[in-house]
């Protein structure tokens, strides 16, 4: 943890007691960070944007570093102290609350200069250190860890639907808002400061959507044309289906499946928003909605459930919600989707095997056990982003059906 070289007024009790409700929920009732953080704003509507922003950041800061600084604290759930010692390792003004009289500065710091081990000093849980070290190796991991532990960067993808990139962020610096271009992504806006732009008139009336570079870049990756038929079979929320629709220019068709209805309901709004007017939303109930469309997709995108290990510095509590049955459960997964979806495409056609995870045995050791028991396809080409390349972990593979 760096020292923060900007200087800051001594936050209010109030909001100092929200990080520590906040964490509490996250820690001892085992709750995502971003619905807690996201509920804890929705019931302080009276508070600034300074102090929304603090207790966001804070929350998620002590979160990323959680073993680090309950170790330093003594105490995995005095959450008043976890937040005090915050305060020491950060150098920032140190409240005058009674809640931090029995912490001694000078022992925090010495106590912290005296920690060697990388597990707690980048805080990581030993198990999930020890199997990522496994798949990568030492010198490897060390280098993810520590990128996964900054704070994510705010990408925006300008929907070429409505508008141009030029133009998009010509709108913005009216509003006071700079964003730069990002080399090697073709629609992608990088925010140049972090602020909540979900309320914005632009977002609103649907000229870009909030996707990591990334992300952005698995649509790209499937070779998309206008006209073809796709299919996005674990569509989710839709963010690659609607890049996908701009890509093919609104020609063609695609087919944005999912097994959770409120997410395909979720795709229609922001289909809608976006005017993306070639997708279709489709519920998976079961082995017959996959039967159906065997053989009919150009291209088809596998964007597979994982373990989210390349996506920490967006979700740091992953750190503390993960464990290796559920790694091993998904993985199981993985390769079930692999081989019972892959049917869809055409004979010619080509699918798109996708994760955000950082780990092997998600990403290329799944491909080729799928092409080790599935000759009538072939490899073309893999990519692995990696986030110490500056954006999230994912792991994308081009696979042909060739009869």
């Amino acid at each position: 943890m760096g020292k923060k070289i900007v200087k800051q007024a001594k936050p209010h009790r109030i909001l100092l007691q929200a990080v520590v409700n906040a964490l509490t929920t996250i820690f001892t009732d085992n709750k995502y960070a971003d619905k807690v953080i996201e509920k804890t704003l929705k019931e302080n509507p009276k508070f600034g944007g300074r102090d929304r922003r603090f207790i966001a950041e804070t929350t998620y800061d002590i979160v990323r570093n959680y073993r680090l600084l309950s170790h330093l604290a003594g105490s995995e759930t005095s959450f008043w102290e976890i937040l005090g010692v915050y305060f020491i390792i950060r150098h920032l003004p140190m409240p005058d609350e009674r809640d931090f009289k029995n912490l001694n500065e000078k022992t925090i710091i010495d106590k912290y200069k005296a920690i060697k081990d990388q597990k707690i000093l980048q805080s990581y849980p030993d198990w999930l250190w020890d199997l990522c070290e496994s798949e990568l190796g030492k010198d490897v991991w060390e280098n993810e860890a520590k990128a996964l532990n900054k704070q994510a960067e705010v990408v925006l993808r300008v929907n070429t639907l409505k508008t141009k990139k030029e133009i998009l962020k010509q709108h913005l610096a009216e509003q006071e808002i700079e964003v730069d271009f990002l080399d090697g992504y073709k629609d992608a806006l990088l925010l140049s400061h972090r602020q909540n732009l979900f309320q914005n008139p632009l977002f609103k009336l649907g000229l870009f959507e909030l996707q990591d570079a990334g992300s952005q870049h698995i649509s790209e990756f499937l070779g998309v044309e206008p006209g073809m038929r796709v299919i996005d079979a674990c569509a989710g929320g839709g963010g690659k289906t609607l890049h996908i629709a701009a890509l093919m220019q609104n020609k063609g068709r695609i087919i944005s499946m999912d097994i959770t209805q409120w997410k395909l309901d979720e795709l229609k709004k922001r289909a809608r928003r976006a005017t993306a007017s070639n997708v279709e939303p489709r519920l998976i109930e079961g082995t017959k909605t996959i039967k159906r469309l065997e053989n009919t997709a150009d291209r088809l995108l596998l964007d597979v459930p994982c373990s989210g290990s390349g996506v920490i510095k967006r979700n740091p509590d992953a750190k503390w919600k993960l464990n290796l049955e559920f790694i091993d459960r998904t993985k199981a997964i993985q390769q079930k989707i692999l081989s019972e979806y892959s049917i869809m495409t055409k004979v010619g056609g080509q699918l798109v095997y996708s994760t955000c995870s950082v780990l092997p045995s998600e990403n290329r050791k799944q491909v080729d056990e799928f092409l080790a028991n599935n000759s009538n396809f072939e490899l073309i080409k893999d990519q692995t982003i990696l986030p110490s390349e500056g954006f999230d972990g994912f792991y994308m593979a081009l696979i042909k059906r060739k009869k």
